[in-house]
């Protein structure tokens, strides 16, 4: 897996051993940047990273330009190598790594006021977790006005067309694994 575009293309990025993490598809992350890019510009942008695992989407917007990424990733040893790829894309200073759970996450950065123009969430395909934090990301107002939540989830299992204050306004099938886009309802 590589860093498609940007300051560091061509970057290999590690991953762990096993099954522990699903990494996007070189191919998905270039659809899915290549639509990112026709809607906005990353530069400057605040991006969040949720499930992060090896850090791959995170790793290539600031690749593309974005000013931060906070990635959000429960797994010590996932983790690990996350930590292992900011590092050596020299992305450490425009980086924070939460090693929490989703939740707790979100509602710490809530806390914090902190407000993304792009976030992703690309947990396990067979997770619980698509029932609570699409809906928390709207609710806990972690968006920018204008920001996006770009969920990967598998192609069979659609997510509905409103969770909480988002609504979904694109979505995408490659294969086996489906881009859906939400943004809040009143932007």
């Amino acid at each position: 897996m590589r860093v498609i575009a940007g300051s560091v293309r061509g970057m290999k990025l590690a991953a762990p051993r096993g099954m522990q993490t699903r990494p996007t598809a070189d191919r998905v992350r270039e659809a899915l940047f290549s639509i990112v890019a026709s809607r906005r510009d990353l530069e400057e942008a605040q991006v969040l990273d949720i499930c992060a695992g090896t850090g791959s989407l995170g790793i290539e917007a600031l690749s593309r330009g974005a000013a931060f990424c906070c990635f959000v990733e429960h797994d010590r040893h996932v983790q690990a190598v996350l930590e292992k790829n900011v590092e050596a894309t020299g992305f450490t200073a425009r980086s924070q790594i939460l090693t929490l759970d989703c939740l707790k996450a979100l509602r710490l950065l809530a806390s914090q006021g902190r407000r993304f123009d792009v976030a992703f969430f690309d947990p396990p395909y067979a997770s619980a977790l698509y029932d609570t934090v699409p809906e928390a990301v709207g609710g806990l107002s972690l968006l920018a006005d204008d920001g996006v939540l770009i969920v990967e989830c598998a192609a069979r299992n659609p997510l509905p067309e409103r969770v909480g204050t988002l609504i979904k306004c694109d979505r995408r099938v490659y294969g086996d694994t489906a881009l859906e886009f939400f943004m809040l309802e009143d932007a």
